[in-house]
């Protein structure tokens, strides 16, 4: 049993109307027909009935068409439960073999449909994908609970991990994990508690589908169509015909049309001069999702918050935050609003002097209003360019894209780890602008194929992040596919240029990819990013500051048209101000850590006695003193996607908590003497190459020889001199 799978069928963002306890049974029983009658479709016809036979057993696009997705779907869940029950029924006495390794082998056909339309549905959604997340929603959390709670499965479970003692290394974490899940999932329950955790996992990932399908409308609802391109004042020419072709393809042809991302703050606010429509921007960010459209999350996330608090309290736990952190580094909501709360005074007195530089500028402009949300951005470049006299567009000139990736990015992963990526053409790919790539070893030995979903498309979810089709594990003899995606807005012809946070999240999400590509373990449960949350940034946030690198930078910091280096003064403002703005971005973060853990430290009645999301909002931000109306959370609740529809529920905290490992272990690196093959094979040997084999905070000191401080992380983010004079 994969815990990739589980984690899929229980906590996968798929859609379906919340039922009662007796509609969720008479809806099992119905699907549980179902499924006997279209399980027959599935055949040999099925590009799934088998393991793909392209390289590194990657999905065969080529064969792969929408409705072969539901009949594997069913007929891998229908196999998966067969060899549950062969393992639970097993009439020998349980042992690690035959139960523990024998559940880690099961589920190849699920894990193989799953991994394939999970991924597709994420980078190149349509309503048809949509549609059947939703048909899928009940299905999967059925059967992963038909699993975690079945109690000879258990039994044996409990009987294996009772008799450990002969068991050591990754044999020994796998039976500890794979107990504690089981217990962590409700297993030692009454059948009545049981029954209702079913029928809350059934409609969490009903609410979480339905509010992730929300952010997809709400995008659409809350554009914003500008008449007149004179009001489009400070963006270049390229960036207003982008938008001009939004425009049409979204059937305003002749006007403007500005997206809105996936963040409270918008890119397109520090360049547009026209502040009305700075501010139509900010306010179609900011209030999504709360009514102004005909979408409203608002119901999705009291209902939410209060589904957790009743399972955290089914299991045992006081609130949902307390179950989450259980198994974190962290350990405890508490530690970790500590972590957060301890920042504050530092980050807010950063915060009050930027605001109070900004205010200067709109003042010496002759502006008369005070700083608000929609101005910080677009004043803060103003400020930035007359301190260090940097423009971003000229900056642009020498972050061309390809130059990037092969003199960036993949130059750095080869100085520091030995490895090659050589583009494959003959790999398929299910959609436009992907490349793909082998990636070998030192010694030639191919490791694995990494995709690069780099560029933005109709469909893709919003910001960065990285997955996998198929994960490593000794066991099944397994290298990995990895992928890669960012929302990258390629040019209509000529070179793609990127922004300075552009870079560094491409080199972030390597980092992760890394992780997945460098494992080396022997059961597919603990490989590669299977680790806790506040862990699993920590090696993706380390890659971040190799972009600055010297050497680095001096071999891709081009400028596209000369192929001349960036210019030491231009170089120089470039690490000057790389720390610019670090107050805001620190506290619109931390707001949003801070939040999160409102909502999840709430008790069901409280959760349930929300009458105003806005209002519960605005206190929980005052309490924590974040309450700042210039900067505003990163993520304000009704489009907080990490927490409500992702799977960093009482978890957004772990960016910042991992940002301390990584500043921690970067600094020491380049004590060690920064960018060589050896310091990168050590990092790959105790970190990167081992999953959840062994625990997190012991990796880390197997690496550093320590546990980590805070002090590099203040001195990463320029937060460690004031700043007030």
């Amino acid at each position: 049993m994969r815990k990739s799978l589980i984690a899929v069928a229980i906590g996968a963002t798929l859609t379906v109307a919340a039922c009662s306890d007796k509609e969720a049974t008479q809806a099992a029983n119905e699907t549980a027909q179902t499924e006997q009658t279209q399980a027959v479709e599935f055949n040999q016809s099925n590009p799934f009935y088998a393991e793909s036979s392209l390289p590194f057993s990657a999905p065969d696009f080529t064969n792969i068409k929408f409705e072969h997705y539901k009949p594997a779907f069913l007929a891998g869940m229908e196999a998966h439960s067969k060899e549950i029950d062969a393992i639970a029924n097993n009439p020998e006495p349980p042992t690690f073999e035959n139960t523990i390794v024998e559940m880690e082998r099961s589920g190849a056909l699920l894990s193989r449909v799953a991994s394939v339309f999970y991924n597709v549905a994420g980078s190149n959604g349509n309503d048809q994908t949509r549609g059947l997340q939703g048909e899928l929603a009940p299905l999967m959390a059925a059967h992963g609970d038909s699993i975690s709670l079945n109690p000879k499965l258990f039994a044996r479970v409990k009987a294996v991990y009772e008799n450990r003692d002969s068991l050591e290394g990754e044999a020994l974490r796998l039976v500890e994990d794979t107990y504690k899940g089981f217990v962590r999932s409700g297993a030692e329950l009454s059948e009545e508690a049981k029954d209702k955790i079913r029928a809350i996992n059934t409609e969490l990932s009903s609410l979480t589908t339905e509010f992730q399908r929300n952010l997809m409308a709400l995008a659409k609802e809350n554009m914003v169509i500008v008449d007149d391109k004179a009001q489009l004042a400070g963006l270049s020419d390229t960036e207003i015909q982008q938008l001009a072709d939004a425009a049409k393809a979204a059937g305003h042809e002749g006007k403007y049309a500005i997206s809105i991302t996936n963040t409270t703050r918008q890119p397109i606010l520090s360049s547009l001069e026209n502040r009305e429509v700075r501010q139509r921007v900010w306010e179609a960010s900011a209030y999504r999702g709360t009514g102004n459209t005909e979408t409203d999350n608002r119901p999705l996330v009291k209902r939410l918050a209060q589904l957790r608090a009743e399972k955290a309290q089914l299991l045992g736990y006081n609130t949902w935050g307390d179950y989450v952190l259980e198994t974190s580094m962290a350990g405890s909501p508490q530690a970790a609003q500590k972590m957060l709360r301890d920042l504050v005074p530092a980050v807010v007195s950063n915060v009050e002097a930027e605001k109070a530089e900004i205010q200067a500028m709109i003042d010496r402009e002759g502006g008369d209003f005070d700083v608000q949300p929609w101005d910080w951005a677009y004043y803060a470049e103003k400020v930035r360019a007359e301190k260090y006299a940097l423009d971003a567009e000229e900056v642009k000139q020498y972050f061309e894209f390809n130059r990037v990736v092969e003199d960036g990015v993949f130059y750095a992963m080869n100085e520091l780890f030995g490895i090659t990526f050589e583009e494959r053409d003959d790999i398929p790919t299910y959609g436009d602008n992907i490349r793909v790539y082998e990636v070998k070893d030192i010694d030639g030995e191919s490791l694995g194929l990494f995709y690069g979903d780099w560029f933005t498309r109709e469909g893709k979810r919003g910001g960065a992040w990285m997955s996998s089709f198929v994960s490593q594990s000794g066991l099944l003899g397994k290298k990995p596919v990895i992928l890669n995606n960012q929302n990258i807005k390629k040019a209509a012809e000529g070179p793609t240029f990127l922004s300075f946070d552009e870079v560094s999240t491409m080199f972030h999400e390597m980092g992760h990819g890394l992780h997945g590509m460098f494992s080396d373990v022997m059961y597919p449960s603990l490989a590669g990013t299977s680790v806790s949350r506040d862990y699993v940034e920590f090696p993706s946030t380390f890659q971040e500051d190799w972009m600055l690198n010297e050497k680095v930078l001096n071999n891709f910091a081009k400028h596209y048209e000369t192929g001349e280096p960036m210019p030491k003064e231009l170089l120089d403002k470039v690490m000057a101000a790389k720390n610019f703005n670090m107050g805001y971005d620190t506290l619109e973060y931390i707001s949003s850590a801070l939040l999160d853990f409102e909502y999840h430290t709430l008790t069901p009645e409280a959760a349930a006695s929300i009458e105003d999301v806005a209002a519960f909002e605005a206190a929980a931000l005052e309490r924590n003193g974040v309450a700042i109306d210039a900067v505003p959370p990163r993520y304000k609740s009704t489009f907080f996607a990490h927490v409500f529809a992702g799977g960093y529920s009482a978890g957004y905290y772990a960016y910042m908590w991992s940002e301390i490992l990584a500043a921690d272990a970067f600094k020491y690196m380049q004590e060690q003497g920064g960018l060589t093959l050896e310091n990168g094979q050590k990092f790959r040997d105790t970190i990167l190459s081992k999953g959840n084999s062994k625990d997190p905070m012991q990796q880390y000191i197997d690496f550093r020889g320590q546990e980590p401080t805070g002090e590099a992380l203040l001195e990463r983010r320029g937060l460690t001199t004031p700043k007030i004079d």
